[in-house]
């Protein structure tokens, strides 16, 4: 079955920095957007960064001087910097076939992978 696993997580302190990384199993990543979700405790689920097949890429402004993405045939790497204990969330990577119109909009994507826990505290 095709599948995403986002991996990378565990428990950092605030100012840290920490890369995430989606693999995809029964696919090639180079053929469909990626974008990084996460959802912290409490909260809705909200787009962390998306870089689609033309290689376009997308950030939130809330976090666009802290995160980047980047991509390979089969891997998307998400690298946040400078920590801090809000950024604590489990983050899902998903994988869009088409391009989104709208590119934070969870039904735009196909696949989702489980996700991984990313902790900051002290």
């Amino acid at each position: 079955e095709v599948q995403l696993q986002a991996s990378g997580g565990g428990l950092v302190q605030p100012g840290d920095s920490l890369r995430l990384s989606c693999a995809a199993s029964r696919f090639t990543l180079e053929d469909y957007a990626i974008t990084w979700f996460r959802r912290a405790p409490g909260k809705d689920r909200v787009g962390v960064s998306s870089v689609y097949k033309n290689w376009r890429t997308y950030y939130p402004d809330a976090l666009k001087d802290r995160v980047a993405i980047s991509r390979d045939k089969n891997t998307v790497h998400l690298t946040m910097i400078n920590l801090k204990p809000e950024d604590t969330a489990i983050y899902y990577c998903a994988a869009a076939q088409r391009d989104p119109r709208l590119v934070w909009a969870t039904y735009e994507y196909d696949y989702w992978g489980p996700g991984t826990l990313v902790t900051v505290s002290s």
